[in-house]
């Protein structure tokens, strides 16, 4: 990943944001407390955090990436706004990372579509979920209601960044929230461009 981003990370925020859409809706819904817990869960260069820790200046910010170079990207955004760490979102352990061993907010924005093995990586971030506490997730969707030229080609370039929409997403979300106790919401957005969910204890 620090091959694809060690270059890409300096223009990322100003090309993404054309289309990586529900985020800041994803942020508006985060509502924490407080003094309460938000990790960023494959944070890249911080955008989101800073977002979120503007919008809610009272909280403890938290990220983490398997990217060194994004997260240098994102030291320099966010200063000491926020801890960040290096760490792969399957097996990332937060008491050694942050001595936070659970968190009131996690997020997972656009990152599942990029990671091989992403159920485990929703597990990851449930494990680390506090009492009361809510997983965010926004991704892309299957695009089903959507010309079937544009998906083609939304696919197509997608793959050139290593990015795969997860058609099974809210299948495989549902189960796994049953197995861990916590109720889900889902919902697609811009016609299925993209997917919306809330885990929540």
């Amino acid at each position: 990943m620090d091959a694809t981003y060690r270059y890409q990370r300096r223009f990322y925020d100003l090309t993404r944001r054309y289309f990586l859409l529900g985020r800041d809706t994803l942020i508006e819904d985060l509502a924490p407390g407080q003094g309460e817990t938000v990790l960023e869960v494959a944070c890249g260069t911080g955008r989101n955090l800073a977002r979120i820790g503007a919008r809610y200046p009272g909280v403890s910010l938290y990220g983490l990436d398997i990217s060194r170079e994004m997260l240098r990207t994102a030291e320099v955004k966010l200063g000491d706004r926020a801890r960040l760490a290096a760490a792969d979102a399957c097996t990332f352990d937060g008491s050694v990372l942050f001595g936070v061993e659970r968190f009131d907010r996690i997020v997972l924005s656009y990152s599942l579509s990029m990671i091989p093995d992403w159920p485990a990586a929703v597990e990851q971030a449930l494990r680390h979920l506090g009492p009361d506490g809510r997983l965010h997730i926004v991704d892309f969707g299957d695009q089903a209601r959507l010309p079937a030229w544009f998906r083609s080609i939304l696919r197509t370039w997608l793959a050139k960044f290593h990015v795969t929409p997860r058609g099974d997403m809210e299948a495989v979300l549902t189960d796994l929230a049953a197995r861990h106790g916590v109720t889900c919401t889902f919902r697609p957005l811009y016609r299925g461009y993209a997917w919306s969910a809330v885990l929540a204890r």
